[in-house]
């Protein structure tokens, strides 16, 4: 496998290149990836009605594998923490949902795409929402501050899942919910994909087993954890849609 810096480069900069398209497309009609792609990683999951309420360019950066807002199933003034947040379409849609007495944050490491997602969220109205630049293996928000922390295609591009998933949980209030898409592997990843960065950007190379993300969750103090097969991404890859709680005091 590559170095981890190797790997943040490579991903970093995809992921940079997606923001720049993103940002030169939507003028025209177009799309950071291509329709199939679209389909497979998730953007069909969406409600076409939510979709057309956004900024074009934050539907055109939506590089995900499911819809974790749905899956958070967010009520009124909670807060809320998206993990890797890209062009801010999850963070959007959260913002919305929770209403003015609750508040969204969103997460990454990414110049780019935090350009974009400011612009987006600027030119959508939305004032309950925070862009945050950080990494998701360290959250540079206080202990037990938010309520839901949602993720959406993002973990499987970590090297050190187990910071990400103690850093959610060092964040999240006592019996607060995990609920994040991501990709998982249904074998071993051969040796060959795991030392490709390509694969890595492309969310496949770091991907776990459905067994080895439900034993990081539960090291890093999770219970109620479930992973649930959404649909297959590329040949021995799946999206599933995870959920975990963090325990309430007794």
């Amino acid at each position: 496998m590559p170095d981890a810096e190797a790997i943040l480069d490579a991903v970093r900069e995809h992921y940079a290149a997606a923001a720049r398209a993103a940002g030169s497309c939507c003028g025209r009609g177009g799309s950071v990836v291509d329709p199939g792609e679209a389909d497979v990683f998730g953007r069909v999951i969406y409600d076409p009605a939510e979709l057309e309420a956004l900024p074009a360019e934050a539907v055109a950066a939506s590089i995900g594998c499911a819809n974790p807002v749905a899956l958070a199933e967010l009520a009124p003034g909670e807060v809320v923490l998206d993990l890797g947040s890209g062009g801010g379409i999850d963070v959007l849609l959260s913002a919305r949902r929770v209403g003015p007495a609750g508040h969204a944050y969103g997460l990454d490491m990414t110049d780019e795409m935090l350009a974009l997602a400011e612009a987006n969220r600027a030119e959508a109205g939305v004032d309950n929402v925070t862009f945050l630049r950080g990494r998701i293996e360290d959250v540079p928000l206080p202990d037990e501050s938010v309520d839901v922390v949602i993720s959406n295609c993002v973990i499987n591009l970590s090297t050190d899942k187990g910071a990400v998933f103690a850093g959610s949980h060092r964040v999240l209030r006592p019996g607060g919910r995990l609920c994040v898409a991501d990709v998982v592997a249904d074998g071993e990843v051969a040796p060959e994909r795991a030392a490709d960065l390509d694969a890595w950007a492309a969310c496949l190379a770091g991907a776990l087993s459905r067994r080895a993300y439900a034993a990081a969750l539960e090291a890093a103090g999770f219970g109620e954890i479930s992973i649930t097969d959404s649909h297959p991404v590329a040949d021995g890859f799946t999206s599933v849609l995870v959920r975990a709680r963090r325990p309430a005091l007794s």
